[in-house]
């Protein structure tokens, strides 16, 4: 009787430690170390890749945003993002594709009249914009409808329209997405992109020394 109490005593206090150990190692220990490894070498990634502007964050280089006006670089369209009471379209709480079919008839006239929009929108005096001219990316959502980027093509369409509405130079917005054209991830990942973000930031600094 003794025993069996000695023993269970003994077992019940071995586990109590075995608890307390890898609780103080995998519970406190671990994270504080590869925090620390994140915050010293992956510091922008480890804090979600903050982009600022002015002192202040004004997004992630890895979330879209979708509330600009036709003086800025537009995003890709984000069909895919229903609604809630909380918020809408690039927002974060929803994320999502649109899941129709290619021959989808929804997804037919939204791609039509995207394509309509940005041929409208971006043609101005002097330059206008055929509906063979835009790229896919223009028309349509990724899959999570939050994608930050659009291509260098895409970007390119909107030229005229940005210089034109911001009254800058022509070459001078050529160049500036030139400059913030990313290539592939490696030389061979991926595709070319534009941050949209940056871009329109970069735009903003532009106008604000024109």
């Amino acid at each position: 009787m003794n025993n069996s109490v000695t023993n269970t005593a003994r077992l019940l206090g071995a586990a109590l430690r075995a608890l307390l150990v890898l609780t103080l190692v995998t519970g406190v220990v671990y994270p504080l170390v590869v925090t620390g490894i994140a915050q010293a070498v992956f510091h922008s990634k480890a804090n979600g890749s903050e982009i600022t502007s002015d002192g202040k964050v004004v997004g992630s280089s890895l979330i879209g945003q979708q509330d600009y006006g036709l003086d800025y670089f537009q995003s890709r369209p984000a069909n895919g993002l229903g609604t809630n009471s909380v918020n809408t379209r690039y927002k974060l709480i929803l994320s999502g594709a649109t899941n129709l079919a290619a021959d989808n008839k929804v997804l037919i006239k939204q791609v039509k009249d995207a394509q309509a929009a940005v041929v409208k929108d971006n043609s101005v005096p002097g330059y206008t914009v055929k509906v063979s001219q835009v790229p896919p990316d223009a028309v349509t959502s990724s899959g999570s409808g939050l994608d930050p980027d659009i291509s260098p093509a895409y970007a390119e369409l909107q030229v005229h329209r940005v210089a034109e509405r911001n009254h800058l130079p022509l070459a001078s917005v050529e160049k500036l997405v030139k400059d913030h054209t990313s290539g592939r991830t490696l030389g061979f990942i991926g595709e070319p992109r534009v941050n949209v973000l940056q871009l329109n930031i970069a735009l903003k600094e532009l106008t604000k020394g024109s």
